[in-house]
């Protein structure tokens, strides 16, 4: 089975340069979390170890969703905004993962139209891969290659709700409960957007299984007719 992004052609690394304006960094020494107790991160040292923990999935979670250039800044601005709000997450009302990816998601939401445009572009991508290494890697790259077009025209067909429910599920990896206190909606509205989200895209993506975003079946033509063809796995 083969994982990927939505486009061989979107780095999704641990992130570009790392600074936040809005706030001063302090010398942490490595592996620095935050200190036992409450769980807060109002004091500035546990703010810092919240940033260098949290920063590099967040920035991937964004760079997947409107491309690396745009996510520098966006990244920049959801840890900015978390500082200055810092004072008011209750760590008693939701984890700190699900508080920051409610604020990235929000500034994600002000640009749908550079997301909806990279979907577009991804979908019309004509794959380029690299066939170095081994042939196992190399028919993995041609595989993730040939897929991921058919997945961003897929997610460019849902709702944004749906979507943002989607993507927070297999990209981010929030439980349904997480998911819930990113988005302000309770956990049974996440199942049933999470629902309906796969069921829009079985047309568009076959065999594929959403937990673990992959294709179970070796094919990488069209999906079946209707989506419901055999060996179709939905683990909703």
């Amino acid at each position: 089975m083969t994982t990927f992004s939505t486009s061989s052609s979107r780095p999704c690394g641990p992130g570009p340069r790392r600074h936040t304006a809005g706030y001063t960094r302090l010398p942490l020494r490595s592996g620095a979390q935050p200190a036992a107790g409450s769980g807060r991160i109002v004091d500035a040292a546990d703010f810092e170890a919240a940033f260098q923990q949290h920063f590099p999935p967040v920035y991937r979670f964004i760079a997947r969703r409107v491309g690396p250039a745009l996510a520098e800044d966006l990244a920049a601005e959801t840890f900015a905004t978390a500082y200055r709000r810092r004072a008011t997450f209750d760590p008693g009302r939701a984890s700190l993962r699900s508080w920051l990816y409610g604020i990235a998601t929000n500034l994600v939401r002000n640009h749908w139209r550079a997301e909806q445009h990279l979907l577009a572009l991804d979908a019309r991508l004509v794959p380029e891969v690299d066939l170095s290494g081994s042939p196992a890697a190399a028919d993995e790259r041609i595989t993730a290659a040939m897929l991921a077009p058919r997945l961003a025209a897929g997610l460019a067909q849902i709702t944004r709700d749906q979507r943002d429910v989607l993507l927070l599920s297999a990209w981010a990896e929030l439980s349904h409960e997480e998911i819930a206190a990113v988005l302000g909606i309770a956990p049974g509205t996440v199942r049933s957007r999470l629902s309906r989200a796969r069921a829009a895209l079985r047309e568009h993506l076959g065999d594929f299984n959403f937990d673990l975003w992959t294709f179970d079946g070796p094919q990488i033509g069209p999906a079946r007719e209707g989506g419901r063809g055999g060996g179709w796995v939905d683990h909703a």
